[in-house]
């Protein structure tokens, strides 16, 4: 006589479940550590909230200090620069925390978010464990580069969306003035500051990226961190150099403003567009460079 759990169909099934990978019947890898889950695990690290909470109050240090300046010095001088143009309007105020974060403040932002990702899990022991759950590598190293980018940009829209709202009730919330005597209307402006932050996402993802490679290099976060940290200001050194020239249009820092192109009528777009393509490329290295080095990683020991 024979049982229901004995029917070929139903034994064929389960035998295809795990057909060829050694995996347990109902075993989907797409299933382990989803996004949402990572996510939630970093929310809750205070390295995260402390960022956060920093990038929220930093537009509001500026606000401060713009107004202890006052405007009485700022009306004797005839020249026109970034301190007096950040006071005219919420919007000035952003453009002018962007320029002060770019070549540093976000950089090390970036670098904490992506270093920090495998070289902690490494640090802690934890890493061997998730990879027993067990979630592919490829996955879990693709998850962690998610939640980085999510967190990253998530953190610079904050510092954006801080600046244009605590900028707008101290300054007012007009058109904006630049630089060199241009005025842009709001509605110009608010796509432009749009096209700005999608432009430092691109470009700050070759810091985040070369931090993320250097995580699975070692098992000290503060490496990774650093030594993305420290590429980028060897680099910005360098392109003072002059003597290196056309060199150091292929450095990954020699767009880091190309962004403040938008400001001007018409548009000039040919190192907004290298810098975007330069960034891309840079980044695509450095993340397969983290593949290949993640996929022979001994995480037992």
């Amino acid at each position: 006589m024979s049982h229901a759990t004995d029917d070929p169909a139903m034994v064929a099934n389960k035998a295809g479940a795990g057909a060829g990978t050694g995996a347990a019947a109902g075993y989907r890898p797409e299933r382990t550590l989803r996004l949402g889950v990572e996510l939630r695990r970093q929310f809750k690290r205070r390295r995260t909230i402390g960022v956060l909470v920093l990038m929220a109050a930093l537009p509001l240090l500026l606000i401060g200090a713009l107004q202890l300046g006052g405007t009485e010095e700022a009306s004797e001088n005839t020249r026109v620069n970034l301190v007096d143009v950040a006071s005219s309007s919420g919007l000035n105020l952003t453009l002018f925390t962007l320029f002060a974060t770019t070549g540093f403040f976000l950089v090390v932002v970036f670098a904490l978010f992506f270093g920090d990702t495998v070289a902690s899990e490494a640090s802690w022991g934890s890493l061997r464990y998730a990879l027993a759950t067990p979630v592919p590598r490829a996955r879990l190293l693709r998850q962690k580069w998610l939640a980085a980018l999510i967190l990253s940009v998530g953190s610079m829209v904050l510092l954006v969306v801080v600046s244009v709202v605590a900028g707008g009730i101290a300054f007012g919330f007009g058109d904006v003035q630049t630089p060199v005597g241009l005025a842009l209307d709001q509605g110009t402006a608010l796509v432009r500051l749009a096209g700005m932050v999608g432009y430092l996402a691109v470009h700050l993802l070759v810091v985040g990226t070369l931090a993320f490679w250097l995580s699975t290099v070692t098992d000290a976060p503060l490496a990774a961190v650093g030594g993305a940290v420290f590429t980028t200001v060897v680099f910005a050194v360098l392109e003072q150099v002059e003597q290196l020239d056309g060199i150091r249009d292929w450095f990954p820092t020699a767009f880091n403003y190309a962004w403040t192109d938008l400001l001007q009528t018409p548009v000039d777009s040919g190192d907004l567009f290298r810098g975007v393509v330069q960034g891309l490329v840079y980044s695509a290295v450095f993340t397969a460079l983290a593949v290949r080095h993640f996929a022979r990683k001994d995480v037992t020991s």
